[in-house]
């Protein structure tokens, strides 16, 4: 009996429920047809633009300092009202969107699909923007210069790995410039159609991320073959094990979504700090900001000390060195080049006296690019939060 009374009562409940979830169903599409109608004169603003910068030959259309500015203000206006990484990523869409009327956006990046250098991309320039993946880091280059595309994305940098040498002998020898740069956490995933991680029998990858996860997988798929896939990338891996449902392929995120496979474990990595460094190429870098670094190249000759001048000359004009990469010199053998990142943009007036003290001790400078500072120790914050947590398996449709 009370059972069958604490079921009318629900009924009842829920019948009364049913005029308001109704009615605030309805504001809600009333709202949502708000937001189309202000998507579209947006558009139709962005049109406009279009217009006036064709009559004043503007040859790029893109201005990734104004984007920055206005995602700034928004962030801060919708404070404590919507989240704010929800904020970043729904007005970017929405500058991608309309940047596509105005003329679309040409981006290559370091591919193929399923990479985290297609997620940074992603990430700077929305989805609506042309991508065009390349199998090397020299061929992003080369689709940049020719001007095929207007930006290229390439690793820099990796957290625990170190510099990626390619991007810094091509930006050495090229002639392109860092226009910006963005910080991704990598977050690694297992990605398999399997029931549990008990029936796993190999995993895939590519030898880069297997180092990154060697200890998670020791301790939860010791029986497992670990395969090392050929391809200079992780989304290989998923379309080698596709075809084995007792399989595993350790990738990013977004391999799971272009390749439709199921995550089965988030964050197998063992560093919760790893992180890459990205660079956007372009043919000129950004304007100052006010919160800047510039990347520098040059080489010194052979001589006890040299280089300690060098940095000195930078200590001297009060510029601060966040970080310096020694390369070899492919003009001859056992001489090196540097690149080093400073704080301040090439145009400050510290960083104009730090380059005309610099250029009396090297036997070659080049400024690489000033651009924003990226804030990457926030980020990597928030992946060391996420993987204190034990990570729970991804729920699928």
């Amino acid at each position: 009996m009370k059972s069958l009374s604490k079921s009318k009562k629900l009924q009842a409940e829920a019948a009364s429920a049913a005029p308001k979830l109704g009615g605030a169903r309805a504001r809600i599409d009333t709202i949502d047809d708000r937001i189309l109608d202000l998507l579209a004169r947006r558009a139709n603003v962005a049109k406009e633009i279009a217009v006036a910068k064709r009559a004043a030959a503007v040859e790029v259309f893109h201005d990734p300092e104004r984007e920055r500015l206005v995602l700034e203000r928004l962030v801060q206006r919708g404070e404590g009202r919507f989240p704010r990484d929800a904020i970043r990523a729904v007005f970017r869409e929405v500058m991608s969107a309309c940047l596509s009327v105005e003329e679309p956006l040409r981006v290559a990046y370091f591919g193929p699909e399923g990479t985290y250098t297609q997620m940074a991309a992603r990430h700077l320039f929305g989805l609506s923007a042309r991508y065009r993946e390349c199998a090397t880091i020299e061929a992003v280059f080369e689709a940049v210069e020719s001007r095929d595309v207007i930006y290229g994305v390439v690793p820099f940098e990796n957290s625990t790995e170190g510099a990626v040498s390619t991007t810094s002998d091509a930006l050495l020898e090229g002639r392109l410039m860092i226009r910006q740069e963005y910080v991704l956490p990598v977050a690694h995933c297992l990605l398999s159609s399997a029931p549990s991680l008990a029936s796993i029998t190999t995993v895939y990858s590519h030898p880069q991320a297997l180092a990154q996860s060697r200890e998670w997988i020791a301790k939860h798929l010791p029986r497992a073959q670990v395969v090392q896939t050929t391809s200079t990338s992780t989304a290989a891996a998923v379309r080698e094990m596709r075809a084995d449902e007792h399989s595993a392929a350790i990738a990013a995120e977004i391999a799971s979504e272009i390749y439709g496979v199921p995550i089965l474990q988030r964050n197998v990595q063992d560093r919760p700090e790893n992180a890459t460094r990205f660079v956007v190429l372009a043919r000129e870098d950004a304007k100052p900001t006010g919160k800047d670094r510039t990347t520098i190249a040059f080489g010194v000759t052979h001589h006890q000390g040299a280089l300690r001048r060098v940095l000195t000359d930078f200590e001297n004009a009060g510029v601060n060195l966040s970080r310096i990469e020694s390369r070899p010199s492919r003009k001859r053998a056992w001489q090196y080049v540097f690149l080093v990142d400073v704080e301040g943009h090439r145009t400050d007036p510290a960083l104009v006296r730090a380059l005309a003290a610099v250029k009396k001790n090297v036997t070659f400078v080049k400024v690489v690019g000033s651009y924003p500072r990226a804030n990457g120790l926030a980020a990597v914050a928030k992946v060391s939060k996420s993987v204190s947590r034990a990570p729970k398996k991804a729920k699928t449709a």
